[in-house]
């Protein structure tokens, strides 16, 4: 269970006025089932370096993969902020639970949807929305990472099928995956998605160990070795960038909801145990230290919590830029960490035990400032949308 009641989650500028019943219902039930499921269960896991077992069939029956998906394919057809809501409950129990769904949801449903045939969506939407099948994202390389465009991972047409090699690599859910939405270059050198199932010969998955951060879930590696991938994989309606780019900027206005959760469940923890312990004959909480270190962690989460909101109405009325998302991610997810950081010194020693969410959140969030964009890039996206000049290369 956690160590502080839900009730001191905050709402300080009254946010739940601006939302609707559906909202606060989605939300409500996506914190009951992470209070449930996950956190009686995360610590074992992040300690001892293993996924929760049945995670994904369990994020399908609340609903929580492809949400905004059409309920024709398997979604519930709910619309961004909803989708936001949902990412920030799970990032309040850990960052692995959440970018599971995350990746599962905008990486993998997200381009089958908006890029794929029909036949496409009705085979794999509605196995994915229900957990029974799992799906991984391969853009990232050994050797690409911030520059996707000069990726290796190529195809030749072959007449009758493709023939697929190259390696992604730090892949989210690649041990465990049924299917990968995985980006290359046609002959003609440009990208294309294809998507390629574990049952091709030739295609493997090994794990990424030793890590200190997403303990909780399982990374690996995409390695095509001359797969025969059919015709019909390839994902017909996208041709270029425009296709990764556009599932990363739904992936990371889902980080951008996701990290509130975990700067949540540290504050919310550091308020109860400043209020409880006691030093030097009072709480720790009277010291003006103290006070200022949670007066600023509420300030920020509050700053987060409208910047998203926002975004998501501009996200449901098709008027968020890439750039929009980008600023959200970037400030959120340095918001989260600062707080993880700053939150475990409230808990002194007690900060680094597994019984306080501290250094979990902080460990996971140096993964999650990192990917999908890192900390730096996300800056320069903005720099070239203030002055319209690229400063990347």
């Amino acid at each position: 269970m956690s160590y502080y009641p839900l009730s001191a989650i905050p709402d300080y500028y009254l946010m739940d006025e601006l939302l609707t019943d559906e909202h606060k219902l989605i939300r409500q039930s996506v914190r009951d089932w992470v209070e449930s499921f996950v956190m009686p269960k995360i610590d074992e896991a992040a300690q001892n370096h293993h996924e929760i077992p049945n995670l994904m069939r369990e994020l399908g029956k609340i609903g929580a993969l492809g949400p905004y998906i059409p309920v024709e394919y398997g979604g519930s057809g709910l619309d961004q902020i909803s989708y936001g809501i949902i990412m920030q409950e799970l990032e309040r129990g850990d960052s692995a639970v959440r970018s599971a769904a995350s990746v599962q949801s905008s990486l993998v449903m997200f381009p089958i949807n908006e890029f794929g045939s029909e036949e496409q969506k009705m085979k794999y939407l509605p196995k994915l929305a229900s957990g029974e099948m799992i799906g991984a994202f391969g853009l990232t390389e050994p050797n690409h990472g911030s520059d996707p465009g000069s990726m290796e991972t190529h195809f030749e047409d072959k007449g009758d099928h493709y023939l697929l090699n190259g390696a992604k690599m730090w892949i989210t859910n690649a041990p465990l995956c049924d299917i990968a939405v995985v980006w290359a270059k046609n002959p003609e050198g440009k990208v294309q998605g294809m998507i390629v199932e574990r049952s091709f010969e030739g295609f493997t998955t090994p794990e990424t160990v030793n890590k200190w951060s997403l303990r909780a879930s399982k990374t690996g590696e995409l390695v095509f070795h001359n797969v025969k991938v059919p015709k019909e994989n390839l994902l017909p309606k996208v041709i270029g960038l425009k296709g990764p780019l556009s599932c990363l900027n739904s992936a990371r206005y889902g980080i951008s909801w996701g990290v509130i959760g975990a700067a949540i469940d540290c504050y919310c923890t550091a308020v109860q145990y400043s209020k409880e312990r006691k030093q030097f004959g009072k709480p720790i909480a009277s010291f003006q230290l103290q006070q200022k270190k949670l007066a600023e962690f509420l300030t920020e989460i509050t700053k987060a919590q409208l910047l998203c909101l926002q975004l998501g109405s501009l996200k449901n009325a098709h008027k968020a830029t890439p750039a929009h998302i980008s600023m959200a991610k970037r400030n959120n997810v340095k918001m989260a960490i600062d707080i993880a950081r700053e939150s475990r010194q409230i808990l002194g020693g007690m900060g680094i035990m597994g019984e306080f969410p501290m250094m979990r959140h902080a460990a996971n969030l140096e993964s999650v400032i990192t990917y999908e964009g890192t900390h730096d890039i996300h800056l320069l996206i903005t720099g070239l949308d203030i002055t319209g000049i690229n400063a990347f290369g």
